[in-house]
């Protein structure tokens, strides 16, 4: 008896606490879940992610050389554009990475250097970390990439802009669908990505700060009830 009430309890308790989360899950995944939208690519598309760059000084990040930031308290990375090299750290590690050709990149634990196999998985992970946080810092930055398609899309009765990756990063064909202010600035996209387990999620692109040399980056990011949190950016020429 005493038997069958403990697992009664031990029921009870893993109910209590799953179905709300279900309930929830299910609730956000029918509320956001859908398909990527269709859009027509061409001059009227290439037209608004020119006005998105316009209105983010796209000039100045340019003539950005080096930037710097820490990714959700944890990552830390000191990114020099010019050379297309990054130094990233993260916990006990240091990469110099190498963005162009990885393999010429060098990694270290406390400071001593590291070979080998155990070389190639901090490299690897670093170039994972550098592929995922780097986006959520200048990923407006990159609609005219080389592989990036844009199309025009009507959402509510305005023009938003579908950009897929078709090459590179950790994860090509990713979709994005960015929105805008009057001003033609970003506001949020909604991904469609193989990291997610959820298609069309919404994130926010509203805290925005501008650097030394002009760039206008990112701070937070809102993601349902969560942060993404970008600190101690710089940006120099």
């Amino acid at each position: 008896m005493k038997l069958k009430k403990t697992i009664k309890i031990i029921a009870g308790v893993v109910i209590f606490f799953t179905l709300p989360s279900l309930l929830f899950f299910g609730y956000i995944y029918f509320k956001y879940h859908e398909d990527v939208p269709v859009g027509i690519e061409g001059k009227a598309a290439d037209d608004l992610a020119h006005k998105m760059l316009d209105a983010l000084n796209y000039e100045a990040y340019q003539k950005t050389k080096i930037i710097e930031w820490t990714f959700k308290r944890k990552h830390h990375y000191k990114w020099d554009k010019a050379n297309n090299m990054c130094t990233v750290f993260w916990k006990e590690y240091k990469v110099d990475l190498h963005l162009k050709f990885p393999e010429r990149s060098k990694a270290s634990i406390h400071s001593f250097n590291v070979v080998g196999e155990q070389k190639e998985t901090l490299v690897k992970t670093a170039l994972e970390y550098f592929n995922n946080d780097s986006f959520w810092l200048v990923a407006p930055y990159k609609v005219f990439d080389e592989g990036v398609k844009r199309s025009l899309v009507k959402v509510d009765g305005n023009d938003a802009l579908l950009v897929t990756y078709t090459l590179g990063g950790t994860t090509p064909g990713d979709s994005y669908l960015w929105q805008f202010d009057a001003t033609g600035k970003p506001i949020s996209f909604r991904m469609w990505t193989d990291l997610l387990p959820m298609n069309g999620l919404e994130a926010s692109w509203t805290d925005w700060t501008t650097t030394e040399s002009g760039a206008q980056l990112p701070s937070l990011h809102k993601i349902l009830f969560m942060g993404l949190e970008i600190n101690n950016i710089k940006g120099t020429r």
